[in-house]
């Protein structure tokens, strides 16, 4: 299985400047990859960036995390955030990894109180 992270810039490639507020930027992640029906996590993050014309900046960037998307949607949803996010350009990083899910419930009281603080 493959984990794909996306890596958005905020400040605006013309301006060099943030021009919504996260939320806003964070609300536009969201509805992105509900549109395209994956599930994901992301992350708030500091970095540095080297523009196409040598200039660096510093940014608030966002880390979209995706765990076995098809490479097709990974590269629809980076090149929508793109352009939403009006960035020169994205970084999208993949690693192997092994995953798996764990579910696990509490037992129902009434059907057996001695296992949730019933009388023994």
């Amino acid at each position: 299985m493959l984990e794909t992270k996306i890596y958005i810039g905020m400040k605006d490639k013309h301006s060099l400047e943030q021009t919504l507020d996260d939320d806003k930027y964070i609300s536009i992640l969201k509805r992105v990859c509900r549109y395209y029906h994956v599930s994901f996590s992301f992350a708030l993050s500091n970095g540095g960036y080297f523009m196409d014309n040598g200039e660096y900046i510093e940014e608030r960037s966002l880390i979209l995390s995706l765990i076995d998307v098809d490479e097709r949607i990974i590269n629809e949803i980076a090149k929508d955030l793109c352009v939403f996010f009006n960035q020169e350009s994205v970084l999208i990083t993949e690693n192997a990894i092994h995953s798996y899910y764990v579910r696990e419930e509490l037992p129902d009281v009434e059907s057996d109180p001695k296992r949730v603080g019933g009388n023994e």
